[in-house]
């Protein structure tokens, strides 16, 4: 059974000591550090090598925003997990842009924070049900544009790509929408085709860029 080395980074002492009080129950987790901001954080993870970064949002001399494009540019390797009360579209979208691996509320069960946990750390990318929502469903209508290629797109191609950039997985997407998941792959080859963007955080970025989520 693998180990996840994890990072706790949060600039209250209560919300530090929960949180390690509450994985060192799981066996496959180890707590190797906390940090108070998000450059003691830079400075620990080089230090204790983690394999994820579960950080919060609001944090003095450098905050979540900040350090997780500093993560992104310095130490790519590590997979950072925001965990925040804060449920803004705005705040969840540049993350992802920033690099964040996934985004989960503090209102979720702990249950729930262990498997984006072990999510993030097997490759995938995570987002609660209300971080999800705040994505896809405050802005759902279809944006303007002059280019040809996003005037290609159908709205149900434009769906399927909110929900890609969102983080959700193909099976997941085709339980939203009520359709296949042969037909959600179908989507995201018509929408590499159409766009020519073919890596998913070409797609995420385009998403951002065209406010589609």
């Amino acid at each position: 059974m693998d180990i996840i080395r994890v990072l706790l980074v949060d600039d209250h002492v209560l919300v530090l000591d929960g949180l390690q009080a509450r994985l060192a129950m799981e066996d496959n987790i180890e707590v190797v550090g906390t940090a108070n901001n998000g450059e003691q954080a830079l400075e620990q993870a080089i230090k204790l090598n983690p394999d994820v970064v579960l950080m919060d949002i609001s944090m003095p001399v450098l905050n979540g925003l900040e350090a997780v494009k500093r993560f992104n540019d310095e130490q790519p390797e590590k997979k950072v997990l925001m965990l925040s009360m804060h449920q803004e579209k705005e705040y969840i979208a540049l993350l992802i842009q920033n690099g964040a691996s996934g985004y989960v509320l503090k209102d979720v069960p702990a249950a729930e924070l262990v498997l984006a946990i072990e999510t993030i750390f097997k490759g995938g990318s995570y987002f609660s049900a209300g971080a999800v929502d705040a994505l896809v469903h405050k802005n759902v209508s279809t944006p303007t544009s002059s280019a040809s290629q996003h005037d290609q797109l159908t709205k149900r191609e434009l769906d399927v790509l909110s929900y890609l950039a969102s983080g959700l997985a193909n099976k997941k997407i085709a339980e939203n929408l009520n359709i296949s998941v042969r037909t959600v792959e179908s989507h995201r080859q018509n929408l590499k085709s159409k766009l020519g963007i073919h890596s998913a955080a070409g797609l995420t970025k385009y998403a951002i860029d065209h406010n589609l989520i």
